[in-house]
């Protein structure tokens, strides 16, 4: 019966627990800034998964204590806004830290080569561009598996402007795209 029913106390002590880590995450994501909880790079999701999780058991178990979690989630905060300052002033630092994203389609054409250098799969990107309502692969200019695990997908119209190739700086095979004319 104590998997479905709690005495009031426990009850208390969670909401005013929450009503805490609440604040705090908020004040924290005040002063770390919207790149918080952002996803762009799987460090950022790792550090978003581990705050989480920190509010998770601080919220529903007596331990960790209050402050512990309280102490926790400030050291997630402060180790991400100072990885972020780290990867602003190094390449070296920010290259070890974060995927490359991947040209993964050019052009119409699959890189099967560089799908499976990404890990994706045929079937991954045909869904990534049903959802970018793409309705031929003619259509499509570049797909690019991004450092986050999504896929971008620059695709064109008749008579849209071609893809600014400047718009694959930094990518990987971005050397096997071909920019082609643009047909009314």
């Amino acid at each position: 019966m104590e998997w479905i029913v709690s005495s009031p106390r426990p009850l208390v002590m969670v909401v005013i627990t929450a009503a805490a880590m609440y604040l705090s995450l908020i004040i924290m994501t005040r002063l770390a800034g919207v790149r918080s909880f952002s996803k762009m790079s799987g460090f950022d999701f790792a550090v978003t998964v581990s705050i989480g999780s920190v509010l998770a058991s601080v919220i529903l178990t007596p331990d960790p204590p209050l402050v512990q979690g309280l102490v926790a989630l400030a050291a997630l905060f402060a180790l991400q806004m100072g990885v972020a300052t780290l990867r602003v002033h190094s390449d070296l630092f920010e290259g070890s830290t974060n995927n490359k994203p991947r040209l993964i389609m050019s052009n119409g054409e699959m890189l099967r080569d560089q799908m499976a250098k990404a890990k994706i799969t045929e079937n991954d990107l045909l869904g990534k561009l049903r959802e970018a309502n793409v309705l031929d692969f003619s259509q499509v200019d570049a797909a690019v598996a991004e450092t986050t695990g999504d896929i971008s997908v620059l695709h064109r119209q008749r008579g849209d402007a071609p893809l600014a190739a400047s718009l694959l700086k930094g990518v990987l095979a971005a050397d096997r795209y071909r920019p082609r004319p643009v047909v009314n």
